[in-house]
């Protein structure tokens, strides 16, 4: 525009040249002689083009407006309502009319801020611009994140949905590592699936190595001890990152929302799938999936990824493809020393003859035969407590494992598991019955009104039950009453008729009744006897 401003002046515009423009501009061409007319007037309208210029009297959104949308939510009638209100109560200018508003608010503020007003940041987030990073080289940064699949997958019995942790290369779009819990993750998820990143061996191949970066996102599990000590024996760097900021970690983002629309939504026991009726329900004859199946179909799905596939960054390449024809070297660890790596250090014990004496438990081995009385460090995977890891103090040279003493069979384990689950049942319902109450519905101001009558026989057995269960209530002071004081004492009449009678109190003189020097009575210690039997 300020081009042909320019030409305008200097008297060389043609008919052409604006017609250009406006067919450029997507607009008719008197359009762009009323913005060349505009510009000349003002040159900064040159800047905009076909934006109105403000002038006096425009109603122009201010701190008050950005605030009330943010309270109704980004309800502009409401809004208007609000204002019309306040100005009825004398408390600002009447506000212009529904239309001038929501003119006002498309004009003054983005898209973006009108969504974050409307649904807070992460609304506001989805109109921002976010720029790619250079893609680098294998193994120079990886991705770590844990998902909750929605697909419920039958464990012992009860649906479940299992939680996948992967690692993922960033060069490459490479899943490099994956482990697959049936309940809550923890940092014994983050070490296998580290383990089978870093493996080389079948079949974790031959994706791999150990990477220079991590990059995790301030989940717990990542940043725990073992976790982090593991990484630093690795000598792997971790970047932590800033909170509610998936943009940062894109790659393992993308790979959580296209395993679910790629393989988890064709999964029997689909969490999201749209159901027919009124009410969301699981079909009663639909056949989960065990969780041995539902892993084996997402390690095919994921070896599917990394040697058919071809996401669109690597350009027709596949994973497989781009990892190999990669020349940057890459850093390996054995499996044995993977293995000492990724355990957790509980510190040194004696080897005595009942075992390792480990979490109140005894841990027993074939190799411990003769080893009594030596010092030894324990090693162990997080939550496996059916067996450890032993290395010699002093050394460091690996023992051997030892397995639980006396480990309680399989039928064992179910039944106390369904003796907790049903002890928990009955705990909570019993918690949910004690804090139930109903109150009266209300049609006018009133205080609320509790529901629910009892007789006078049924409140006094509930209060003695409670009075039962509380010891403080149980004491009985006056079982045994108090003695009385000494005759010097000036005691209430109350407290007087509560005492027994006590023995006389003596006196330095040896008289019962014998004041002492200072005109008050006083008492004397008893007499006490030395070590032949005599007094002093």
């Amino acid at each position: 525009m300020r081009r042909l401003l320019a030409l305008r002046r200097e008297g060389k515009l043609t008919t052409g040249q604006v017609r250009s423009a406006a067919d450029m501009l997507g607009v008719r061409e008197r359009a762009v002689w009323r913005w060349l007319a505009a510009a000349e007037e003002d040159e900064a309208a040159a800047a905009a083009p076909g934006e109105r210029a403000p002038h006096y009297g425009r109603f122009m959104v201010n701190d008050e407006i950005r605030a009330l949308l943010g309270l109704w939510k980004g309800n502009v009638a409401a809004v208007h309502r609000e204002l019309t209100a306040r100005a009825a109560r004398g408390e600002g200018e009447p506000p212009p009319s529904l239309m001038t508003l929501h003119r006002a608010i498309r004009r003054d503020l983005t898209p973006g801020e009108r969504a974050g007003l409307a649904g807070g940041e992460r609304a506001a987030r989805k109109h921002d611009v976010f720029l790619a990073r250079p893609r680098g080289w294998r193994n120079q940064v990886w991705e770590t994140d844990h998902m909750q699949a929605p697909v419920l997958v039958d464990v012992d019995g009860t649906a479940r949905r299992p939680w996948i942790t992967w690692f993922t290369d960033c060069a490459t779009n490479a899943i490099t590592g994956v482990a697959v819990t049936p309940g809550d993750p923890s940092r014994e998820s983050v070490l296998a699936a580290l383990r089978s990143a870093v493996l080389r061996e079948a079949p974790y191949g031959p994706f791999g190595g150990l990477p220079e970066k991590v990059r995790v996102d301030r989940g717990k599990d990542f940043l725990s001890r073992t976790v982090s000590a593991a990484f630093d024996l690795l000598d792997v760097t971790v970047e932590d990152l800033p909170a509610y900021t998936p943009h940062l970690k894109g790659t393992v983002e993308g790979l959580n929302r296209a395993v679910e629309s790629m393989f988890l939504a064709a999964l029997p026991g689909y969490a999201r799938q749209p159901r027919p009726g009124k009410r969301s329900s699981r079909p009663k004859d639909e056949v989960l999936l065990g969780f041995e199946d539902f892993t084996a179909r997402l390690l095919a799905w994921t070896l599917w990824w990394n040697t058919e596939h071809r996401p669109a960054p690597l350009r027709g390449q596949t994973p497989l493809e781009a990892w190999q024809d990669d020349p940057t070297p890459l850093r390996e660890v054995p499996a044995a020393d993977l293995w000492t790596f990724t355990l957790e250090d509980a510190g040194t014990r004696t080897l005595t003859t009942r075992g390792i004496r480990f979490k109140k438990r005894d841990y027993v081995g074939a190799w411990m035969t003769g080893q009594a009385g030596i010092q030894v460090r324990v090693r162990f995977m997080p939550h496996h407590d059916h067996r450890i890891e032993v290395y010699h103090a002093g050394t460091g040279r690996y023992l051997g494992p030892a397995d639980l003493a006396d480990q309680a069979t399989g039928e064992q384990m179910s039944a106390v598991r369904r003796a907790r689950a049903a002890r928990a049942r009955r705990l909570k319902k019993d918690l949910q019955a004690s804090q139930r109450e109903r109150y009266a519905a209300a049609n006018q101001p009133e205080a609320p009104r509790r529901l629910g009558a009892l007789t006078t026989a049924q409140a006094e057995a509930e209060l003695a039950q409670a009075t039962d269960t509380v010891l403080s209530d149980l004491a009985l002071p006056d079982l045994i009453p108090p003695g009385a004081p000494s005759a010097d004492w000036r005691t209430p009449p109350s407290l007087a008729t509560r005492t027994v009678p006590g023995p006389p109190v003596p006196y330095p003189s040896g008289r019962d009744d014998a004041p002492a020097p200072d005109g008050r009575a006083t008492r004397t210690a008893p007499p006490t006897t030395d070590e032949d039997g005599g007094a002093s």
